[in-house]
């Protein structure tokens, strides 16, 4: 099992320390401007309670907020770490994501596809490197949702470079289709607050884009 991770160019400790040096600096600067303005003020119309306790209620929401702010970033990078532990057990297995290479096998061609809608009719063509269709399945009518496809290959392999594309429509209206592949997951990894999949043919991809796991 293979677990890597990138380190991302920013150090976060101190980009949190800076963040917090600023706060610092800001609700300094606030004070001071608030004592100026109090021994500064009219005294034939000095400011009330009301107005201090307004602009001291300003400064300390915004330094709750930097504080909130530096507590979540480093709960979500705890998260991604988290993620990258429990992901280690997909190593070695199968994930389908969007893609249209076409996968051979026992001189069958295999790929899937999702329908945001259903469809009376959707067809599959295989593509040459150059473009030309070299084969075609007429997959009929499919509800919404994943489906997949088997095509008989003949003499093809991988090494020869097909993808596949998939038309869908209904009636004379044209729906959404999304080409899906499977693929082995070899690795995984971290950077900045992203969780990604190492696969042996897509090469990394963000694991939300995982559409399902075999």
């Amino acid at each position: 099992m293979q677990v890597s991770a990138t380190t991302a160019t920013t150090d976060p400790s101190k980009t949190l320390a800076a963040s917090a040096t600023d706060a610092a600096s800001s609700s300094d600067r606030f004070l001071k401007l608030l004592v100026a303005q109090m021994q500064n003020q009219d005294p034939l119309n000095p400011m009330d309670n009301a107005q201090v306790t307004s602009q001291i209620a300003q400064i300390n929401t915004v330094s709750g907020i930097d504080k909130l702010n530096t507590t979540v970033t480093g709960l979500s990078s705890q998260f991604v770490q988290m993620q990258a532990l429990q992901g280690a057990s997909l190593v070695g297995h199968d994930v389908v994501v969007p893609g249209n290479d076409m996968r051979i096998a026992d001189a069958k061609g295999q790929g899937g596809y999702e329908l945001t809608a259903g469809a009376s009719a959707v067809t599959m063509e295989v593509l040459s490197p150059s473009g030309t269709v070299v084969g075609k399945l007429d997959l009929g009518q499919q509800d919404a949702g994943i489906h997949t496809f088997s095509w008989p290959a003949g003499a093809y392999t991988n090494d020869s470079g097909l993808s596949f594309r998939v038309t869908a429509t209904n009636g004379e209206t044209s729906s959404a289709a999304t080409t899906l592949v499977s693929d082995t997951v070899k690795a995984v990894s971290t950077s900045g607050n992203s969780f990604n999949l190492e696969l042996a043919n897509a090469g990394t991809v963000p694991y939300s884009s995982v559409k399902a796991f075999n």
